[in-house]
């Protein structure tokens, strides 16, 4: 069995093959184009993504099949973000993938996009399946999931503003530094002092029960805020260039902790001893050891953290293949009305 995926939820058209022999599932190639002009505006312009996804989609797509020596004869189905994203971006991957099932008889699986980072570090580790705890942190996600099993997905908590990878990105932006703006705030905090900031750690304090409003959600605005007055502190003093790597270490420093605490608390309430990481977010090396060093300190044992590889963590069409695979294994299949869809709930 073999899934073409097609990923155009934003600004990186990719595409991927997947086999499957029985309940393995080996990635044949992954192609990933990302678009680089966006750095120009500081944030992805819809319009233009839609437009760029038209041009290198038909290549993206023939790149991986090359690569994975698949002939188009031999895909058996066809898995497709159609939401959430930008729904340009998405009408190009839905419209694309429909038309070559259709022209190939064979089936088209739409695929949430948050679903498929549930799945891209099981392409990697084996052992990263349910039961598990679920932090998916990207530039427009942020959201807690309890997975009993593959399929079934609880929300525990999100976001009630910012993103935390958009939060990244509107800090880099306060510090002058370039969009997309996660990688550079981490190599930048690598050379802050944490103890010359402190920043508040929004929607965290140790009075908070289970069963509270705000006990696994999250919240950056404020956090964002609080680095914006610093900065204009450190603007009137003439110290910013200073000061610079120091309030990227705090904002990292409130951020992290913030997400890490909240992770390992859903796990340690909901009895999971194993915590996923998915989304851009996901590569943050202060983040991934974060959450690791909580999670051997609340729940030890035989408690294990994965996150994905960089490739794997920005979004990518193996993880819509993969998640594809799955639904297809059972039974399921979208008819040509698949559409696409700006919001699309995963719980």
């Amino acid at each position: 069995m073999r899934v073409l995926g097609v990923e155009s939820s934003c600004d990186e058209t990719s595409a991927a093959v997947i086999s499957s022999r029985g309940d393995d599932a080996t990635l044949d190639s992954l192609v990933i184009l990302s678009q680089d002009v966006h750095a120009i505006f500081g944030g992805v312009v819809p319009e233009i993504a839609s437009r760029a996804h038209l041009a290198a989609v038909a290549p993206v797509v023939r790149r991986a099949l090359a690569d994975a020596r698949c002939a188009l004869g031999e895909v058996d189905a066809i898995g497709v973000t159609n939401g959430p994203g930008l729904v340009g971006a998405l009408l190009v991957g839905v419209s694309f993938a429909k038309a070559l099932a259709a022209s190939l008889g064979v089936p088209v699986i739409g695929v949430n996009h948050l679903e498929g980072h549930l799945f891209a570090t099981a392409l990697e580790d084996g052992a990263a399946v349910p039961p598990f705890t679920a932090l998916l942190a990207s530039g427009g996600h942020t959201m807690l999931l309890d997975v009993p099993a593959w399929g079934e997905y609880r929300l525990l908590g999100a976001t009630r503003d910012d993103a935390a990878g958009e939060a990244f990105d509107k800090t880099a932006k306060l510090l002058g530094l370039p969009y997309p703006g996660g990688r550079h705030i981490e190599a930048l905090a690598k050379e802050g002092d944490p103890s010359r900031f402190r920043f508040p750690r929004p929607m965290l304090h140790g009075g908070q029960r289970a069963g509270d409003a705000d006990y696994y959600d999250v919240s950056f605005s404020g956090l964002k805020t609080a680095v914006l007055h610093a900065v204009r502190d450190a603007e009137r003093r003439g110290a910013l260039d200073e000061e610079r790597p120091h309030l990227a270490r705090a904002f990292q420093d409130a951020l992290v902790e913030t997400l890490a605490a909240k992770t390992v608390r859903a796990a340690v309430e909901k009895g999971r001893t194993r915590v996923v990481l998915g989304g851009g977010v996901a590569c943050n090396a202060a983040l991934v050891s974060a959450v690791r060093e909580r999670v051997r300190a609340q729940i030890g044992g035989d408690a294990a953290v994965f996150a994905p590889s960089p490739r794997l963590a920005t979004d990518n069409a193996a993880m819509i293949a993969r998640a594809a695979l799955f639904h297809l294994a059972r039974g399921e299949r979208s008819d040509l009305s698949l559409n696409a869809f700006s919001s699309m709930p995963l719980a």
